[in-house]
């Protein structure tokens, strides 16, 4: 009863960057997309037999489960091990699939056509990941060192994005008229250490100050 409970509960609670629903699984590749960006994010929770409204539709276990283990071992790079829990609810079989958060970042998923693709969580969507992201979930499985200054391009990427309104990759790099590459692992840094905030919209990644205070160094 406990776990029932705490299921529906977690239904309630509605998709989240560590919650995704899905009515039924057809195909191993697209939901590889899912949990590798979970993976590549904090972990997270997959609900196969519920509808995204929350609604109950109950699956059939073997075939869903079977999608999951391809996924996870055929779809993913590195491999992803999901622990599959089977419940019922009102007669009808979940299944809850519980994805850990990665220590190889970052996990690749390989779409229909073949290509290998990262992909990281954004609220309740998973996102192919940025040339940006891609290089701060690189730095993400690295020996966490402290930030003791700025350098000179940082201070410079710093006092552009000072104004309200967030900016993109492409203004950095026009604006600072230095190789696009620098900036990039540049960016990528101030938004590891939790400097720089990514916001999106429309799927577009724009870039602002996490906190202005941080420009005083």
């Amino acid at each position: 009863m406990a776990a029932l409970h705490r299921l529906k509960k977690l239904i309630a609670s509605g998709e989240s960057d560590t919650l995704d629903f899905k009515q039924t699984i057809s195909d191993a590749s697209k939901i590889a997309k899912t949990l590798a960006a979970f993976s590549n994010h904090k972990g997270g929770t997959l609900l196969i037999g519920v509808r995204d409204n929350g609604s109950i539709a109950g699956v059939r276990s073997e075939d869903e489960k079977y999608m999951l283990e391809l996924a996870g071992t055929f779809y993913c790079e590195p491999k992803i091990n999901v622990e599959l829990k089977e419940h019922e609810i009102d007669g009808k079989l979940i299944i809850e699939a519980l994805i850990p958060a990665g220590n190889m970042k970052p996990y690749f998923a390989k779409d229909q056509e073949g290509k290998w693709l990262v992909y990281h969580r954004v609220k309740d969507r998973s996102l192919q990941a940025s040339v940006v992201m891609f290089q701060v979930l690189k730095k993400q499985n690295r020996q966490t060192i402290n930030l003791l200054e700025y350098s000179l391009l940082e201070s410079k990427i710093l006092s552009l994005l000072k104004s309200d309104e967030p900016k993109v990759l492409n203004y950095l790099v026009s604006s600072l008229n230095i190789q696009r590459h620098r900036i990039i692992h540049s960016l990528a840094k101030l938004i590891y250490f939790k400097i720089v905030n990514t916001n999106y919209d429309q799927k577009i990644e724009r870039y602002a100050l996490l906190n202005d205070s941080l420009t005083t160094k």
